[in-house]
């Protein structure tokens, strides 16, 4: 079954001749499938290839003018799946699109630190990037009635939207699936790098984050419990948030004193991954967590909801030393909107601190009564 994609049609608006569509995302969240989908509705010659072919890295590695005009042949749009795995591929693609009249490409690659490196600067000009994440709640929604969709929310919560994890029927099929991504393929782009020895110290890393989700998290005291110095958390940090397992969000402030700001707080693209990292999938009535997991569920969906509709605004948190705080600001432009999310629904007010130096802000309370208008 095909759920379909927010970034199926986008992808279409973005492709044009002599500029280079990329595509980042994680392991197992469909762009293969987007783009095969994509490539039904294509009426000319397309030539299709995979990274991991070592024929195709031969290729495509080659910086020679020719070849890669003999490669392309006479196809119109050249489609590069995995394409982080072919070295210097931002200059063959730049000089593909410079000597080719009209050709038209796709790369699509599962980390971003290796292909935004390589494919940045060559680029530059000639690129428009899209971000694929594990099925948002909007692209379900197409197929769900609301009753159903409230029926599925506690299984969200707990399992995530991974599409194999949707798709799966039973309980025992998400968790094994859950695992063996996390076990097989979460790390497998980051272990691959030179210098990275300590997977052990990787996952602890994400169950320490797990464990945090909501609060601000201080380096040094990761490293501390790791034995790692400061530079190598935020290293291995930096590294989760470009294989899409972690993102962060920074602490709102115009420059007022008494306002938290230095530190940042991390959520999962995925709280299923959250939770098989942690080893907890029981049901929400026996959890003592339900308050953090639906705020990482909130932001994330919130995340995908505005990448998808190229809604483009800067997220925080914010929290000042006395305490107060908010769990999600968005600004766009000289717009303030602030956002509490709570599973439970309550009437609360925003912090006098923030009323007082942001009258003009909006503030919601975000709950499982209304949050389908939120994320949708």
């Amino acid at each position: 079954m095909y759920i379909p994609q927010k970034q199926l049609s986008n992808l279409s608006a973005m492709l044009a001749p002599g500029k280079v569509c990329v595509i980042y995302g994680s392991r197992r969240v469909g762009k293969t499938t987007l783009l095969k989908v994509f490539l039904k509705s294509i009426t000319y010659k397309y030539l299709f290839v995979s990274g991991d072919d070592i024929t195709v890295r031969d290729w495509l590695e080659s910086q020679s003018i020719q070849k890669l005009k003999d490669f392309v042949g006479e196809n119109k749009l050249l489609v590069v799946d995995e394409a982080q795995r072919i070295r210097q591929i931002g200059l063959n693609l730049k000089i593909i699109v410079d000597h080719i009249p009209g050709i038209q490409v796709i790369a699509t690659g599962s980390s971003s630190f290796d292909l935004a490196r390589d494919i940045g600067e060559p680029l530059t000009g000639r690129k428009s990037t899209l971000k694929l994440y594990p099925l948002a709640q909007m692209e379900l929604s197409e197929l769900e009635e609301r009753h159903e969709t409230a029926s599925k929310l506690e299984s969200r919560l707990i399992y995530g939207s991974f599409p194999e994890v949707v798709l799966s029927n039973n309980k025992a099929g998400k968790e094994d699936y859950l695992n063996e991504l996390a076990n097989s393929y979460l790390f497998k782009d980051i272990l691959e790098l030179e210098g990275i020895r300590h997977a052990d110290k990787l996952i602890r890393l994400l169950q320490l984050i797990a464990f945090q989700i909501g609060k601000e998290v201080s380096l040094n005291e990761l490293g501390t419990q790791l034995g790692m110095s400061k530079n190598t958390v935020e290293k291995y940090l930096d590294l989760l948030e470009k294989t899409f397992v972690i993102f962060k969000r920074k602490g709102y402030s115009r420059n007022l004193r008494n306002t938290i700001s230095k530190n940042h707080r991390y959520y999962f693209f995925d709280t299923g991954i959250r939770n098989v990292l942690i080893n907890n999938f029981n049901p929400l009535n026996l959890r003592d967590d339900v308050g953090v997991l639906w705020e990482n569920y909130i932001v994330a969906e919130r995340m995908k909801r505005n990448e998808y509709t190229r809604n483009f605004l800067s997220s925080y948190f914010w929290r000042t030393y006395s305490r107060a705080e908010i769990d999600l600001v968005e600004e766009q432009n000289t717009a303030l909107k602030a956002f509490e999310i709570k599973f439970t629904p309550k009437k609360l007010s925003a912090p006098a601190e923030w009323k007082k130096h942001y009258p003009n802000a909006t503030f919601e309370i975000i709950s499982k009564d209304n949050y389908l208008d939120f994320i949708c």
